[in-house]
């Protein structure tokens, strides 16, 4: 019985979404393409479409590939390789070719042709540049400090950058205030503007946004208004939350939006949640807004924080003690701009005050008597489990059924909101531990749960009851 060549591929990836999610898969495993099998060499080839593709999937999935393949090819040994674009050629074979399941079979190289997008650069309007794009060249890939929290973002902003308008389409980044999705976008319009100065590029908050067009239909400059988005090639749309039961503003968007997809520009958005969460967005808006790559942005762990202080303070030219960096990164702080703003007091009243920076002087600034030790310390997903079994009566067997029915669900997505918040743990681990493959099924149940507590008060005053229990 013969196997269709691309059936191994089709199967191979069946496999890897068990594994590693279909988030994964459909990012990067995706992103590249089988280019040929050479079954004499026992060599598999594999093309990128940019560097930054082919670097990020060859260091962190190389192996799966290798264990992968070469069983379902029935080799003893099999070697990957990938290739940026198009792979050398060693046989050329135009009709179609299939694996036999015996080992012994030989099967001949196939070329897999790569499908390629040029992207079309518009010619730099007048006056378009650095300041007109609104872009802070302080914000750049360089200045980013990459931690577990936001290593997806990062790499889903930079294969924008280097892919525009065909490889993440929209790219929308979402999560709650000062965690980086700002700076992530200004580092994308900054990396574009240094491969394609004659881009025009745009970041543009949605409050600005929206007061531009209420501009313009007070001065009947509509179409005008139309006209300046409608030829950006990069459009950096940040806080669309704020576009919310504004249902003109809205419109607009919409058919700006359409035109900059159909042309193949660029759009990158922010929102402090999921489309699909924001009440007072029209529904075929929040469908375009999830067409393309949807990422989450979390809250920094203990060493993204350290990470960040240690940049921080490097750039200011100021030299920490260990102490020091850990004991302010053990404040209870979860967003980097407050953790950077801790930072930048604790500096400034050393400097004006002429004092070392030492951990007395830390308390002072930031008000701490006592050294605040991570929750990761003292809550564990044992005490979680406990908690749950207590106030609904499901213990963790049932909290990793497959069972969907609403008691269980709910108690299952208030666990995994509980284990974010006070275990300190990824949304990998969470999902392991709850047997869950795809961490985005804990990042819906966060933000259910958090949807649910500002409309229903009971629910609100049930999770305050089960947090009080935690303190």
């Amino acid at each position: 019985m013969s196997v269709p060549f691309d059936q191994v591929w089709q199967d191979f990836l069946k496999i890897i979404r068990e594994e590693v999610g279909t988030r994964v898969v459909e990012t990067w495993i995706k992103a590249v393409t089988l280019s040929r099998y050479d079954q004499i060499e026992k060599k598999v080839y594999l093309s990128a479409p940019n560097p930054f593709v082919k670097n990020w999937v060859e260091n962190n999935y190389k192996e799966l590939f290798q264990t992968h393949l070469q069983r379902l090819l029935g080799l003893d040994r099999l070697t990957i390789i990938f290739c940026l674009g198009s792979c050398p050629s060693q046989v050329e074979v135009v009709q179609e070719q299939t694996l036999q399941e015996q080992p012994s079979m030989i099967v001949p190289a196939v070329a897999m042709p790569v499908k390629k997008k040029k992207y079309q650069i518009t010619n730099k309007l007048p006056g378009y540049g650095q300041s007109a794009s609104r872009l802070n060249q302080l914000y750049n890939f360089d200045m980013f400090v990459v931690g577990e929290n936001n290593s997806f973002a990062y790499a889903s902003a930079r294969a924008v950058a280097q892919k525009l308008g065909s490889l993440y389409n929209p790219l929308l980044l979402y999560g709650s205030s000062g965690l980086g999705k700002t700076h992530l976008l200004h580092a994308i319009g900054n990396e574009v503007l240094e491969s394609y100065p004659n881009a025009v590029v745009l970041y543009q908050t949605t409050d600005r946004f929206v007061t531009e067009f209420i501009h313009s239909i007070r001065f009947d400059q509509v179409a005008k208004f139309h006209a300046k988005y409608k030829r950006v090639d990069v459009l950096l749309l940040d806080d669309i939350q704020f576009m919310v039961n504004k249902e003109q503003t809205q419109e607009a968007f919409f058919h700006i939006f359409n035109t900059l997809y159909d042309a193949n520009k660029q759009i990158i958005l922010s929102s402090d949640t999921l489309p699909r969460y924001l009440g007072g967005l029209v529904d075929r808006l929040k469908s375009r807004l999830e067409w393309g790559l949807i990422v989450d942005v979390q809250v920094p762990m203990l060493e993204t924080k350290i990470a960040i202080l240690k940049r921080k303070a490097e750039i200011q030219k100021e030299v920490l003690s260990d102490e020091v960096i850990m004991f302010i990164a053990h404040q209870q702080i979860a967003s980097v701009r407050e953790l950077e703003s801790s930072l930048i007091r604790v500096l400034a009243y050393a400097s004006l005050t002429n004092q070392s920076v030492t951990i007395d002087l830390v308390k002072t600034v930031l008000g701490k008597t006592q050294e605040v030790k991570p929750t990761t310390a003292v809550i564990d997903f044992k005490e979680v489990i406990n908690l749950i079994e207590k106030h609904f009566s499901y213990g963790l067997t049932d909290l990793r059924s497959k069972d969907r029915s609403k008691g269980v669900s709910h108690a299952r997505q208030v666990a995994m909101f509980l284990m974010k918040k006070y275990t300190g743990k990824s949304l990998r681990e969470i999902g392991e531990f709850l047997d869950r493959k795809d961490h985005t099924t804990i990042t819906h149940a966060i933000q259910r749960i958090k949807m649910l507590t500002a409309q229903d008060e009971q629910i609100a005053a049930q999770l305050k009851n089960i947090e009080d229990s935690l303190q």
